[in-house]
């Protein structure tokens, strides 16, 4: 099955027209992240008719702010999870396949300070590979000293003894969300954006459909489908307790809401293809330093947080503990003023009902798929890796409960996403973005006005007009954040920019690209709290 070649339209009012229409859908999806795309591309590649929307942008939540690993979990083996894990590798090598221009291979090195390190980290990592088997990506090597070092050029030498190299992921986590939605969008389903579903519809004691609202102008939407899937990740719950009280069944929660701090610096701090790991810090959690872009993620940290706001802000003493382990590792250790831009990501872990969810290391990162009275499907937790699995898993309950018909599973094992080049990737997700990001799709972005006016940060004036006229863009946060990732990887760039963007946005869609609201925005992701 291959996907159509010339891009679609995203013209909202047409997407709105469409959702206003009478239809009885078979699969509605509420959440716009990697599972709930995830979930609406399954369906519409196995021919039901899907609708999707999402309160905010598509991958505005979580599913943006990943640590851009598409990995099986390391650190998921150590503590035991086989099952996770292996898993997770077959998807890994699923997705890389699907969607080459946004995932690739990635090498990783952990260096060695004690003479224990390399044989024990290196007996782990063979069981690594031994669980990929021939979706292992390449094989674990011990490395001596030098060896290391012409891996990790800018590792700390004193005490360095070598290391072990072993092989995940990594991806462009917002285009690649971007992609499944434009991916189902060509084989049928509508998704439209900035459209927050308001309250369920239930008939004789079962969920119907819902009713949603444009953002924008608040005309509302009834959409009538046999099965809802409530795919909002750490906002699960809120919809949980509404289907709840309407059918006279409160629920417990069931998240427990962790959060990741990630900074970013420049490549001179590691000026390497290869990422380095430390799976064990001071206080026992992990650490990356991971090129993507152009340049350096450093992260992440896993602390339980009791709010799920939208704009997350990180902990004092996470950025310090990030600041502090990297300069045990690295010979110049970034400081504060050296941050480009630090962003926090909401993680939706599953805890167990009896459990108040404080320690989320010890809370599964496997996903769930519930059914309620209403027949309401609610899918949480989980992570990036295995979108596609747990899509399919949310079908199977579809299945079981009777909401749908059963069709075979495994379609989407080999459906390549929406831009996957003909030929071999030439380039890497560490390289700086710009055209090649687009994958076969950058002819169509060269063939639309100002493909030659480059704004800065790989980004020209034609990739504005296709993320307005093609990727379903809104705002200026929309195209900084998400089509172009500017926000993520220098927010004072982003700043500078952001006034052209509006300036062409103001063109193409008529509307307001709530410029203010971004420079807003972007403050924050420049606020260091030392």
């Amino acid at each position: 099955m291959t996907t159509a070649s010339a891009p679609l339209p995203t013209q909202r009012a047409d997407l709105l027209a469409r959702l206003a229409q009478p239809h009885h859908y078979d699969l509605a999806v509420i959440g716009g992240g990697a599972t709930g795309l995830g979930v609406a591309l399954d369906a519409a590649a196995r021919g039901f008719s899907v609708v999707l929307v999402d309160s905010h942008d598509f991958a505005k939540g979580t599913s943006s702010r990943a640590t851009k690993l598409v990995h099986g979990g390391v650190r998921y083996l150590a503590q035991g999870n086989i099952a996770l894990v292996r898993e997770a590798l077959h998807e890994r090598t699923t997705l890389l396949h699907n969607a080459p221009h946004l995932a690739q291979p990635l090498p990783f090195v952990m260096p060695s300070y004690r003479f224990w390190e390399t044989p024990f980290y290196g007996v782990g990592l063979m069981m690594y590979d031994a669980l990929a088997g021939k979706a292992g990506l390449g094989a674990t090597q011990f490395l001596g000293r030098e060896s290391t070092l012409r891996c990790l050029p800018t590792a700390r030498t004193e005490g360095l003894k070598g290391g072990v190299k072993y092989w995940d992921g990594q991806f462009d986590d917002a285009r690649l969300a971007l992609a499944l939605a434009r991916t189902a969008a060509s084989l049928g389903a509508l998704v439209v954006n900035y459209c927050p579903a308001k309250s369920l519809v239930h008939e004789a004691g079962k969920v119907v459909g819902f009713v949603c609202e444009d953002a924008d102008s608040g005309q509302q939407f009834t959409v009538r489908a046999r099965s809802v899937v409530n795919a909002t990740g750490v906002w699960v719950d809120t919809l949980r307790q509404m289907d709840g009280e309407a059918i006279g069944r409160p629920v417990k929660p069931m998240v427990a809401p962790s959060q990741g701090v990630h900074i970013v610096v420049d490549r001179e701090f590691l000026p390497s293809d290869h990422a380095l790991m430390v799976p064990k810090t001071a206080d026992g959690r992990v650490l990356f330093a991971v090129p993507w872009l152009g340049k350096l993620i450093l992260g992440t940290t896993d602390s339980p947080r009791q709010d799920v706001v939208r704009e997350p802000e990180p902990f004092r003493e996470e950025v310090r503990f990030i600041l502090e382990e990297s300069a045990r590792y690295l010979t110049r250790a970034p400081k504060a003023e050296d941050i480009r831009s630090i962003w926090v990501g909401l993680r939706p872990l599953v805890k167990p009902q009896d459990d108040d969810g404080d320690n989320t290391k010890k809370i599964s990162r496997e996903h769930t798929v519930l059914a309620s009275r209403s027949g309401l499907i609610t899918v949480t937790g989980g992570k990036w890796t295995t979108y596609r699995a747990m899509a399919e898993d949310v079908l199977q309950k579809c299945f079981a409960t009777g909401l749908l018909p059963a069709k075979p599973a495994g379609v989407t094992n080999q459906l390549p996403l929406v831009g996957t080049p003909q030929a071999p990737v030439q380039h890497r997700i560490s390289d700086a973005q710009g055209l090649h990001s687009y994958g076969s799709e950058a002819a169509d972005v060269q063939a639309i006005p100002g493909a030659q006016t480059v704004l800065g940060g790989g980004l020209t004036e034609a990739m504005v007009r296709f993320a307005a006229r093609h990727e379903y863009a809104c705002t200026v946060e929309d195209v900084l954040a998400r089509r172009s990732r500017l926000l993520f990887l220098d927010a004072r760039q982003a700043i500078q920019l952001a006034p052209a963007v509006a300036g062409i946005l103001r063109e193409e869609l008529g509307s307001d690209p709530q410029l203010e609201a971004f420079q807003a925005l972007a403050q924050q992701y420049l606020h260091v709290p030392l």
